[in-house]
């Protein structure tokens, strides 16, 4: 687990690691150049770069937590891979299902092994399902994750890489939107970006705008029409417990 400069979440943690590209959107995976960093450096989490590996020594981690956190799971992978078993990712729900006081964000591109494995999953609110929608060809994306029992459902639209027009946000409860950044950054036009936040509004969704991106994207900055959007879905307060048991 470490604390993180995302700006829509507080701490990444990720039980599995690795991945490979299913998407546009995939193509500057920042996840796949960091692992490979992190692998020189000599990280043993990373021995194996950017191949998909589990690490269930993560499991205990969320027990610890004494203060109410809001966590990113698998900032460098993606928990329905296709090569992680249906128990492994039962396990960890369990985990999250323990932790009720701490806010899980969960993202991925494979919306159609989460809609598949969802009814075999215990959905507690502080569970917050998301996927991944850089352009209109993933659109599908949307209606997968609006049939699962997730109670707090969120779009990611970084990176926005085209157009989103007309989305179905019924049942959607938050929507990120950012441009690209790195080395050699797709554009984003400010007409789509302005477009999905006018559809957000008509349609009663959280709107967070998280950057413009670009090679330099501290300098682009995230203000858009002179403010800055941050907007998110409310969390349920939960008492802490005077005693927490660590998973099995």
């Amino acid at each position: 687990m470490s604390q993180t400069t995302i700006e829509w979440t507080g701490d990444t943690l990720n039980p599995t690691t690795g991945c490979d590209k299913v998407s546009a959107g995939c193509k500057n995976c920042y996840a796949e150049v960091m692992s490979k960093r992190l692998q020189a450096m000599g990280v043993e989490k990373y021995k194996d770069a950017f191949k998909v590996r589990m690490h269930p020594d993560t499991f205990n981690i969320p027990y610890t937590w004494r203060k109410p956190k809001v966590v990113f799971v698998n900032s460098m992978s993606d928990l329905f891979h296709e090569d992680i078993p249906l128990d492994f990712i039962q396990r960890f729900f369990k985990v999250m299902n323990d932790n009720p006081i701490h806010t899980f964000q969960v993202l991925t591109k494979r919306s159609a092994r989460l809609l598949e494995l969802h009814e075999q999953l215990n959905w507690t609110p502080n569970i917050w399902m998301g996927v991944s929608v850089e352009d209109n060809r993933v659109v599908n994306r949307i209606d997968d994750l609006r049939q699962t029992g997730a109670k707090v459902k969120f779009l990611s639209c970084e990176p926005l890489i085209g157009p989103l027009p007309n989305m179905n946000l019924d049942k959607i409860s938050w929507l990120i939107c950012g441009g690209e950044s790195g080395r050699k950054p797709r554009p984003m036009d400010e007409k789509w970006v302005l477009d999905i936040q006018e559809q957000c509004k008509t349609a009663g969704v959280a709107f967070f705008f998280k950057q413009w991106g670009g090679t330099n994207k501290k300098k682009a900055g995230r203000l858009l029409n002179g403010k800055t959007f941050s907007e998110m879905p409310e969390r349920n307060t939960i008492t802490v417990p005077s005693q927490q048991k660590f998973a099995a």
